[in-house]
């Protein structure tokens, strides 16, 4: 499936993937940016797995840029099943820290109003740097899902 967008070693894997690590920084650096965020398990651990996530994608965005230089074909299943693990990896663990993250904003904001509260909580940066893993989520997952339907299509 030479023509699948997306697939490694392409112009389509690489802005996956610079979009991955982009929006896992994004994250990592709004939350690293507000006060207090280490009080919470869920954002502790929504800082760890972007920055994982972030390792992982830019690493790969680095082997796509040179196979796009050097024009090499990464399609082998060797490569593919590698991707395919790391991928789906990374993104279960972001899913779940974001979804974690994005629960515990949720219970800041509407259920016990400690947003109201108290004001010195950064509850607009917990709620951008989740939306922001989400976003990262949401790549990775696309990443995630063609890598499979590649190794699948050998």
């Amino acid at each position: 499936m030479p023509g699948l967008a997306g697939r490694p070693g392409s112009w389509g894997g690489l802005v996956l993937r610079v979009g991955q690590t982009f929006f896992a920084a994004a994250c990592i650096g709004v939350m690293g940016s507000s006060l207090g965020f280490a009080s919470y398990t869920a954002f502790c651990y929504l800082v760890a797995s972007m920055g994982l996530q972030m390792l992982w994608s830019f690493g790969l965005a680095c082997l796509d840029a040179y196979a796009i230089k050097v024009k090499k074909d990464l399609t082998s299943p060797i490569l593919l099943s590698l991707f395919v693990v790391g991928d789906w990896v990374t993104s279960i663990l972001s899913f779940a820290a974001s979804s974690s993250a994005g629960g515990v904003v949720i219970l800041f904001q509407k259920d016990v109003l400690f947003c109201r509260r108290y004001p010195q909580l950064p509850c607009g940066k917990y709620e951008l740097a989740t939306a922001f893993a989400f976003l990262s989520w949401a790549l990775s997952a696309t990443s995630a899902l063609i890598m499979f339907w590649l190794l699948a299509a050998f």
